[in-house]
Parts: structure tokens; sequence; C-alpha cells
């Protein structure tokens, strides 16, 4: 590397959010931030911005962190790294080393978003989005956690109609490290009438499969103890081996509903009558698209969260959203999918559910208050930024008392 990167690490509060902050509020924050005496646990975390709208999103969710955490005794040591095109630009590659070294001896990393029309005509091992892949192997990262719930708040946001998408929660558990994403051989290559031609393997071992299952069901277990494993079994010989799997570990878990749909059914029953579903666990390709379809029926993508989790080290949370170059640095972007991979972040990645129910709480009472970013606007509502909306969402996390503490 041609120079050492320089570790960020930000103020406790900017001054933004400290100056527009209710009295109340305000007060306690300072108190907070000044106190001397130390948290009784301390994590390091590595912040990724990376692009687009990655650095406003991502200094909301920080803050959010930082609060949340200090009315639970725990207290962070940031360390902000450079990834995807901002890598790119700084080194030439879009994961320097020494980031990927920074995450692995963190306690869990946080990424905003990654790429931008700037870096779509770079060849692929130069492409932002290829940092994201290596981070992930590198990470170790295998079983990707995606909720798709439909607040009340924002029912009306949605696409389908208000019977259709009220009351939907549903957990997509995607594979992220095997599949045709990974598999081998793939490349370019010549057929026997000499035209050009690509290919890809989707390809998969039992132990992937057994892995990501075993997620699956715990996940369901923890919900309302029902999955449907998706596949194209009725095709594919990689799908036939992954139901043959997961029914195998199905007898490890005798309280979960278990159930069976091919993925061209699963994508038209996620719009007819997402309802249905609780918990679904598919492989990589299937679960990309199908994770997507499901952020839709909420409304905004700018609203959902995900995990990243492996056998063992740091897990890595993000909102799914993406860098949204037309409207980086305007004050525009959404930072409640990033306030909830935080939330996330507390509570797949540390176990600290009590200050990630903080966080969600502190969202739920800014919605309920009526504050809006422009991708979940409606009438009645009161449009803001992302700077204010960071604002309302931590008088929120001062100020409001999780049920149950």
């Amino acid at each position: 590397m041609a120079a050492t990167l320089q570790r960020n690490v930000r103020p406790v509060l900017p001054q933004f959010l400290r100056s527009k902050l209710k009295p109340k509020c305000s007060q306690r924050i300072s108190t907070i931030c000044c106190s001397a005496s130390p948290s009784a646990k301390r994590y390091a975390v590595t912040l990724l911005p990376g692009d687009g709208i990655g650095p406003e999103v991502i200094t909301v969710a920080k803050t959010a962190l930082e609060l949340a955490g200090s009315f639970e005794g725990i207290g962070f040591g940031f360390t902000e790294m450079p990834v995807g095109g901002a890598a790119l630009d700084l080194t030439g590659v879009p994961l320097p080393e020494e980031t990927l070294s920074v995450c692995k001896q963190s306690d869990a990393v946080l990424l905003a978003a990654i790429g931008g029309y700037k870096w779509d005509k770079n060849e692929k091992h130069l492409k932002p989005e290829t940092g994201l892949l290596q981070l992930r192997e590198g990470l170790k990262v295998f079983a990707n956690l995606r909720p798709a719930s439909v607040l009340p708040q924002l029912v009306d946001a949605s696409t389908l109609k208000k019977e259709v998408a009220e009351g939907v929660d549903l957990m997509v558990v995607r594979e992220l490290t095997g599949g045709i994403y990974f598999g081998k051989p793939r490349g370019f290559g010549t057929n026997e009438n000499g035209e050009e031609i690509g290919f890809n393997t989707e390809v998969y071992a039992t132990y992937e499969i057994d892995r990501i299952a075993r997620i699956a069901f715990e996940t369901a277990r923890k919900r309302r103890g029902k999955l449907c494993s998706v596949d194209k079994a009725n095709v594919l010989e990689a799908s036939m081996l992954w139901r043959k799997r997961i029914e195998a570990i199905a007898l490890e878990y005798p309280d979960i509903e278990l159930s069976h749909m091919y993925v061209d059914n699963a994508a038209m029953q996620l719009v007819r009558n997402p309802k249905q579903f609780d918990t679904i666990v598919t492989n990589n390709i299937f679960g990309d698209i199908l994770s997507d379809e499901a952020s839709m029926i909420t409304g905004s993508i700018g609203m959902l969260a995900s995990a990243s989790l492996g056998e063992s080290g740091p897990g890595l949370f993000e909102p799914i959203h993406g860098s949204a170059p037309d409207i980086a640095g305007q004050d525009k972007a959404n930072p409640l999918a990033t306030v909830l991979s935080a939330a996330m972040l507390l509570k797949y990645g540390l176990g600290e559910v009590k200050a990630a129910q903080r966080i969600e709480t502190a969202v739920l009472d800014t919605l309920n208050k009526g504050f809006r970013t422009g991708d979940i606007f409606s009438d009645g509502n009161k449009l803001v930024g992302c700077k204010q909306m960071g604002e309302e969402v931590l008088k929120s996390l001062d100020c409001k008392v999780p049920a149950g503490s």
C-alpha cells in the first residue's frame, strides 16, 4: 500500500446534533458525554462510510449507537476506514488490506453504502462492489438476515393494497458466500460453433447448506416458528441437495413448521400474500432477488437494515439501499435504515438487546411524530432532511424509555 490509511475517530456527538436538541434532552446528553466514569462494557466497532450518501447516514447511526449505549453502560471505540469507491480513489483497490485487518480485529462492522457512477466502467476487480464481496469473504460471514416489516406508520407508502401490506413481518435468511456468485468454473470461452460464451456454476456443499439451515431454524424459533425454504428442486441438482439437507436439519427442530416453495412461486406469493411468510431461507442468488422484492413491500428500501453473520468473528451490518449518488451531499438521504442496522449490530452482533430496543423504539417514536424524509413522505407529515431526521431520533432516544426497561 502506497500510504498508511488514516483512521478517523470522530467526537462523541457532532455540534449540529448537540445544539438543536431540546433543552431537557441536550442537558442529559451533555452529562453523558462529559462523564468521566468508564463504561461497564466497551466494544470496538469499525465504521465503513463508503460512497455516496454513506458518510451522511453513518454519522447519524454512530451517534445513535453512542447514546443508546450510554444508557446501558456500553462504550464504543470507533475506527473509520475506507472501502469501495472511496478506497479506490485513495489506494487504488476497493478493499485495502488495512481496512480488512481493522474489521477483523473489531467486535462488529457497520457499513453504509458502496458504489457510484464514477466507477461503473472499471474492470470487475476494480469495481467498488468487488470490495463488498471481498469483505464478506474476508470476514467469513455466510448468513444474511434481512427483515422486511411494514410499519403501521408507513403502510400507505407500500405499492401494495393496504389490506395486503398491513401486518407484513418477515425475515429472509440468505446464504451469502456460496452458489453461483462464487462457484467455479466460471468465465468466458468459445463453444463448438465458435461463439463466445459466458458461464457460471451453481454449486453447494453439504456443510454450506447445513450451517445456513441452522441459522434459519434458530431465527424462525425466535420469531413465529415457521420456516419456508425456497429452491428450484424440480430442475436444479444443487436445489435438490438443498432440499434434502434442509429436511435433514429440520429433524433437529421439531418445533418449527417447515415448508418448501419453488422460487418462481415464492416471487409471486410475496406480492400476492406476503403475510403467509414468517422466515424464508434460500440460496445466494434467489435470496438476492427475493430480499429486494420483499423490501419494496415496505414502501422504501431506505427503511431496511441487514445483518451478515458467520460462525465466529465480527458481523457485518448494513442498510440494503445503495449509495444514491444523485442525492449525495444534499441532506436528502433517509438515515433510518442505517440506524436500524446499528440496532441489528447491537442485537445480533453484540447481544445488547436492550440498547437495540432503545434505538428501535426511538425510530418508531420519530415516525409517530410525523417526521419523514422524501422517500417516505406523504401529505400530512413533516418533510425533513437526513440531519434533522437524525436529530429527531436522538431526541426520542434520549427521552423515551423502552417498554420493559
